[in-house]
């Protein structure tokens, strides 16, 4: 879900060519769960390779990842961990609404409804564990680096760039500026496009970079006002936020109290826990500093037998990919890529 600023924040519109060279600390759920979503067949059906198991995620990753190296951007994927006690209602809302889409698109397949059934497939999509070790194991063969978060992703790799051995945290959500990274880029896909939501549609997209001060000072709100901004909003701890109030009423509202407290005592709290434990929880959240950043080599050989031998990729359009990363992180020199 996360947090819904976008109409708030100050974006700029930026190009690969500018983050040649830097790290961006990747928020590994959100790029896979997109592949999951997006890559798929006319009915809706995931991309799967002779034995039945899904490939969708193997193939936008390795395809997302070739072009970010052999543009020159690092990426480091961060890797979600145990997820807080309070995002219990957020998963049992995604549980709810996938299964409510499951039945959707079984009953849309039944009719021959094919546009319908891809609609409600998407939205269906499920990460599982065996997906993830997978994930990780094809970056360790691309030399990409992997760090495993002991609990938020977004908020590790938030973590990772305020410690500045990242640039920025590269996501579709906005979460990561209310766990305090400097910055935020969005968009980064291979089409330079993204699916709408909700429809068969795609609309071009450029990269965006969010910098968290120019937002605070923009708002005129500090740091702390922009967390409790998102909670008024809705975060993944209190779902849907306070009922009627949007984001630029909750800028309002975080502008008006000085008083925390008396603020939400002025509107509809629905939750049974207190705001501040979604706060605190966001303020203090567990983050880990137990974490290297090294990039390797590209081992072609074991991206190939992952890739072509056990998951029937192409081994032609997989060895084509691979000469173009090689030959680029040749051209920069080693010592100067890694």
């Amino acid at each position: 879900m996360g947090v819904k600023l976008t109409d708030l924040l100050v974006r700029k519109n930026i190009s690969f060519d500018s983050l040649k060279g830097k790290v961006v600390a990747v928020d590994a759920s959100i790029f896979l769960y997109q592949f999951l979503t997006t890559i798929r067949q006319r009915d809706g059906s995931l991309l799967t390779d002779s034995k039945g198991r899904v490939t969708s995620h193997l193939i936008g990753l390795f395809s997302r990842t070739a072009n970010f190296l052999s543009r020159g951007i690092k990426p480091v994927y961060v890797f979600d961990g145990k997820p807080p006690e309070f995002k219990h209602l957020t998963n049992n809302l995604r549980k709810k609404a996938k299964e409510e889409a499951l039945k959707k698109y079984e009953n849309a397949i039944e009719k021959g409804y094919l546009n319908e059934a891809k609609k409600f497939a998407s939205r269906t999509s499920l990460l599982t564990k065996e997906m993830v070790d997978e994930a990780k194991k094809l970056l360790k063969f691309m030399g990409v680096p992997i760090v495993q978060a002991p609990s938020e992703g977004e908020a590790q790799a938030s973590f990772i760039v305020k410690n500045g051995d990242a640039f920025a945290v590269a996501s579709q959500d906005e979460d990561c500026l209310m766990f305090g990274s400097p910055r935020l880029v969005r968009n980064l896909s291979v089409t330079l496009k993204k699916k709408v939501k909700d429809k068969l549609v795609y609309q071009s997209t450029e990269p965006e970079l969010i910098i968290l001060s120019e937002v605070l000072s923009n708002l005129g709100i500090s740091q702390d006002q922009l967390i409790v901004l998102g909670i008024l909003v809705g975060t993944d701890y209190n779902p849907g936020g306070v009922k009627g109030i949007g984001p630029k009423k909750a800028l309002a509202l975080v502008k008006k109290f000085n008083d925390y407290d008396e603020l939400f005592k002025s509107v509809n709290w629905s939750f049974d826990f207190s705001w501040r434990d979604v706060f605190d929880l966001i303020k203090n959240i567990d983050v880990s500093s137990d974490y290297s950043i090294e990039f390797g080599r590209v081992d072609s050989e074991s991206v190939k037998s992952l890739l072509c031998d056990e998951h029937d990729f192409s081994i032609e359009r997989v060895e084509s990919t691979l000469k173009l990363v090689v030959k680029s992180t040749a051209q920069k020199g080693l010592s100067d890529f890694f």
